[in-house]
């Protein structure tokens, strides 16, 4: 019953929100606490039907070739018709049940995390609004339905981001977050109005009966421009190389924003997209190159960056970038599936090692530099468990939920293309070392004089246990209820461990941890022995290959040059061709002038000038016409 009523009421999974949201911004705006319970209450309601919607696709009538939808006219103009609705399929329920648990857990959270902030109620409906705009975004059945969505999570992003608007640093990046996504979904936008003027449709499942026939006719060329074009917009959102820059400044943002983002809703939305409009890029394989060397290349270049940083958040926050590119290179190896399971179980370790620094963050008013830390495992046992459950499920150590995900994406890179394997496999090396390298420093060692660390209050443990757990055992339930089995693309499959994929990776994880040991927990090798033979690598990861810099010289030489040049243009060329033309004018007007004066004697003297000028040459011409014809006589 419960299912049914989901199924067929799942348009309120993000509607409750988005009233939680109108209620804390206006009525209850001066009541904290009951926006904030009115928040949380919506996102009960909202995982409720959520899970209702998870259960109905129990029974197997409703699978990924065969989803339930909904749809209602929205609007219609000459060439363009939308509908406004709701798609359901295994997919869509997976996303609803991640998005809507990590919103209500970050929301009990920022109960402890958030107190006493004078914006408390604000926060709370910036949250709200954030959840139904993904959620909003995850049900969408068509593209120009999820593009009002997709723009929404942005503005989130940006309210959220800024949210101590009062800080220089956290405009700035609430700035460059909007901005460097603007790009992205410029390309989108692009791309969809194509897919428009070609199909005449935007319809999700219009498309994925029109694509196939009309590749098979017409080819892949124009289509793959398309896809291209569309797959900007996840560039730019799931912080994919060279969009990437506006992550690691979005961790000005109070910390349970930052496991709102990096965890359920605006970096993955990026590879949700692609996921959804799957049967698009799975017919170019062109494309499909693309998205994997650039998911690839994304993953290894974040996570060589992420092993020299020194703030907790910025290296969780690159630590996320790295993840993003391992599901991109799954979906361009032509793995849905995986992509999709390593989406699902890092929410759960993501948002698990984002609140557990959180923890330790309002313990110690905010040190974010993770060697000013130490021997917090004693201070702080419950979220140095926490943080320690995330690092090996990140690292990929059995029976972890990382494991599982993370080989799948290695097991399908590695059927595919031997390149693609190998950066994925350094990829888990480094991934394991730097996590492990931020566990030892932080909370191993001897504690700080100056830090007093204590352990967090239950709002802010309770959402820890959740996810801890799920870091635990997602994977293994997941691989034990068959995955593949109800998110896939084309068949469904359940692919069985590849031992060999596995082991590699499990032993490149312990290898890292060990190594990472070695050298900051029982200094076996000194830090800055390694640092200084390899002084040029590091100073590079350290600054992050200056691409920050790279864009800030673009942008001021080449960008403020160019616009400079405009303006010249503009105030020489085009103002001055204007106030040619007015002075000409002017001129003109001013010589006329001189002849309208208004007095008669002015006049007359011009009429006698006039009749003198006319009689002078008819005179004139008379005597010349008479000379002529004399001449001509006298011949």
């Amino acid at each position: 019953m419960m299912s049914s009523y989901a199924l067929a009421h799942a348009w309120l999974i993000p509607l409750l929100p988005a009233i939680a949201f109108l209620l804390g911004g206006t009525l209850l705006r001066r009541i904290p606490y009951a926006a904030a319970w009115t928040a949380i209450i919506a996102s009960t309601g909202s995982l409720l039907l959520a899970l209702g919607v998870a259960g109905g696709m129990a029974d197997g009538r409703i699978t990924m070739a065969q989803p339930l939808i909904y749809k209602a006219s929205w609007f219609s103009v000459p060439g363009l018709s939308a509908d406004m609705g709701v798609y359901l399929d295994p997919l869509t329920a997976m996303m609803l049940c991640v998005v809507t648990l990590v919103s209500l857990l970050v929301q009990i959270y920022s109960l402890g995390y958030m107190a006493g902030d004078p914006g408390f109620a604000r926060f709370y409906s910036f949250l709200s609004l954030f959840a139904a705009s993904m959620l909003g975004l995850v049900i969408a059945a068509n593209f120009i339905q999820m593009y009002v969505f997709w723009e929404l999570v942005g503005l989130c992003s940006y309210l959220l981001i800024g949210y101590y608007f009062h800080k220089v640093s956290a405009r700035e990046a609430a700035k460059k977050a909007f901005m460097t996504t603007r790009i992205g979904d410029f390309g989108l936008l692009l791309g969809i109005l194509l897919l428009q003027l070609i199909f005449g449709t935007l319809d999700f499942a219009k498309l994925g009966l029109a694509i196939p026939a009309y590749v098979a006719q017409e080819g892949s060329a124009l289509l793959t421009v398309v896809a291209l074009l569309i797959f900007i917009g996840p560039v730019g959102k799931s912080g994919q190389f060279p969009l990437h820059v506006w992550l690691p400044d979005a961790m000005e943002g109070p910390t349970p924003v930052s496991a709102l983002i990096h965890a359920a809703t605006m970096v993955v939305a990026g590879v949700y997209l692609i996921a959804r409009a799957y049967v698009l890029f799975h017919t170019l394989p062109a494309a499909l190159t693309v998205i994997a060397w650039v998911g690839a290349f994304t993953a290894l270049f974040a996570a060589v960056i992420a092993v020299t940083q020194r703030e907790m958040k910025r290296i969780l926050a690159y630590s996320t970038i790295s993840q993003l590119g391992y599901m991109m290179l799954a979906l361009g190896v032509g793995s849905l599936t995986a992509s999709m399971f390593h989406l699902m179980t890092h929410a759960f370790f993501k948002a698990l090692m984002f609140l557990a620094a959180g923890s330790v963050l309002h313990a110690l008013h905010d040190t974010a530099d993770i060697f000013k830390m130490g021997g917090l495992r004693r201070q702080m046992p419950f979220t140095f468990a926490a943080m320690a459950v995330g690092v090996i499920a990140i690292a990929g150590i059995p029976p972890f939920a990382g494991f599982y995900s993370k080989d799948e994406i290695l097991a399908a890179a590695y059927a595919v293309s031997t390149p693609l394997y190998l950066i994925a496999v350094v990829t888990a090396f480094l991934t394991a070392f730097y996590m492990a390298r931020l566990l030892f420093v932080a909370f191993f060692g001897e504690p700080k004089p100056e830090n007093h660390a204590h352990e967090s209050g239950p709002a802010m443990l309770l959402p820890l246990l959740v996810l801890g757990t799920l870091s635990v055992i997602g994977g293994y339930l997941g691989h034990a209820a068959g995955f593949g089995h109800w998110i896939y693309f084309g068949e469904a499959h359940t692919a069985p461990v590849n031992w060999l994929v596995a082991g590699t990776s499990m032993l490149v994880a312990v290898v890292a941890i060990a190594l990472a040991w070695s050298i900051y927990g029982a200094g076996v090798i000194k830090p800055y022995q390694v640092r200084d033979r390899l002084e040029l690598l590091y100073q590079l990861s350290y600054h992050k290959f200056y691409i920050d810099e790279a864009y800030a010289w673009l942008n001021r030489h080449i960008v403020n040059g160019f616009g400079r040049l405009l303006a010249w243009v503009d105030i020489h060329l085009v103002d001055g061709l204007v106030n040619l033309l007015a002075s000409t004018v002017r001129a003109s007007g001013a010589v006329l002038r001189r002849t309208e004066t208004g007095q008669l004697q002015h006049y007359a003297l011009v009429f006698f000038g006039a009749a003198l000028v006319i009689l002078l040459w008819i005179t004139y011409a008379g005597h010349s016409l008479a000379m002529a014809w004399i001449g001509g006589g006298v011949r």
